[in-house]
């Protein structure tokens, strides 16, 4: 049987095991709203592009995420103590790096993201065409393009932030940040992908759909 603490908070429930406390934290992500680039097909599911900050003794830590669509999985993350180019693209590195190391194809991932100076930065947009990535960018001042990204800063902040802190500096948080990433990648259960972590949804779709979608099918598939 699994135990409860692998369900973490649920919004109609309330708190499994963690337990959110009261915090200070400000986020920004965009995914999901209508007629935004979505897909419940893994090999082009979009890649939402998230950020939020974190208080701490030290003051403001930034913490960014790429999320699979597809599976909800967190490909990548970092933490900073500014808000520069950096943050945003050291995160896509990893989430880049993880796919390829696991043998999947990038070329032709939609990457979704709000307007942020981050993610429409000249160094971050060229790194998404050397990589193939499809870039998407949200609407101003749409509440509903900020679906997915908002409900996962909810989440961190709220199984986190918010109940493991207080917070000292950005070391004492980038060792729980890391801790939280496994257990929401490999423990955690999802209701919107069935009640399974988001390691094992994938590892069940590529199990039984080996074969990668071809980079011009997922061209052709945005039009």
């Amino acid at each position: 049987m699994v135990e409860r603490a692998d369900k973490g908070i649920t919004r109609t429930s309330g708190v499994n095991t963690w337990r959110a406390g009261c915090g200070e934290s400000r986020t920004s992500g965009s995914e999901g709203g209508p007629g935004k680039p979505t897909s419940r097909e893994a090999d082009r599911a979009p890649w939402s592009d998230p950020y939020t900050y974190c208080r701490t003794f030290a003051g403001w830590v930034y913490a960014a995420f790429v999320i699979d669509v597809y599976s909800r999985r967190i490909v990548g993350w970092q933490l900073s103590k500014n808000l520069r180019t950096d943050l945003a693209l050291d995160a896509l590195e990893m989430g880049l790096w993880a796919r390829q190391h696991a043998g999947r194809e990038t070329s032709g991932l939609i990457h979704h993201s709000d307007k942020g100076v981050q993610y429409v930065a000249i160094r971050y947009t060229q790194r998404l065409a050397e990589a193939g990535v499809v870039a998407s960018v949200g609407s101003t001042g749409d509440s509903y393009d900020n679906a997915l990204a908002e409900a996962f800063n909810s989440l961190f902040k709220a199984e986190l932030v918010r109940n493991k802190g207080p917070w000292k500096s950005i070391d004492d948080l980038e060792i729980a940040v890391a801790e939280y990433i496994d257990w929401f990648n490999h423990r955690r259960l999802h209701g919107e992908i069935g009640l399974v972590p988001p390691a094992e949804y994938e590892s069940t779709h590529y199990r039984h759909d080996p074969a990668p979608t071809t980079v011009d099918a997922l061209v052709q598939s945005l039009y």
